[in-house]
């Protein structure tokens, strides 16, 4: 009986070292290649985002805000991480003074969702009412300021209230971060 003639079976993908088939999808290969470009977009935004302070700590998070009537002046971060601390820093003008002293009535959200954790310097007096604390400071050095160390207590946006009896109030609206 005679042996039947094998063939080799013919391939059309092309071989690494003849030992490998490597097949190659250009048309996937060209959309990877798109989405890969996508997402390295996207990181970097979200870098630079990052560092300019657009999640807090930089300089896009950072505000300056004045009373209209001058009475005073507040620094603070308008992004805030939950958790973390963060300065709040009055410095008052002349209309906030009166009688050797200030006053500055500030919304329950300064101690609820800000977590104001300490005063400097330490109010001669604070009093509650049923939607914020009324602190009272000596005005011995000028120019007076007060500084409130916060730590939020939870994520969200948090509304603040801040008003010299007799003043416009300022309101702020700070972001605070998971």
């Amino acid at each position: 009986m005679p042996v039947p003639q094998t063939k080799p079976v013919g391939d059309t993908i092309a071989k690494v070292d003849n030992e490998l088939a490597v097949g190659a999808d250009l048309e996937f290969q060209r959309k990877w290649w798109r989405f890969e470009f996508g997402i390295w977009i996207v990181f970097t935004a979200i870098v630079i985002l990052d560092a300019l302070g657009f999640f807090g700590r930089g300089y896009m998070a950072k505000a300056h805000v004045r009373a209209p009537d001058g009475s005073m002046q507040i620094k603070y971060e308008r992004v805030e991480r939950f958790g973390t601390p963060s300065l709040l820093t009055i410095q008052f003008g002349d209309a906030a003074i009166r009688d050797g002293k200030i006053q500055l009535w500030t919304s329950e959200d300064l101690v609820k969702s800000l977590g104001a954790q300490r005063v400097s310097p330490q109010p001669a007096e604070s009093v509650m009412d049923h939607a914020g604390i009324l602190y009272t400071f000596p005005a011995t050095a000028l120019p007076a300021s007060a500084e409130f160390a916060l730590q939020p207590t939870h994520p969200g946006l948090a509304h603040l209230t801040l008003r010299a009896p007799g003043q416009q109030e300022v309101k702020l609206t700070i972001f605070v971060m998971p």
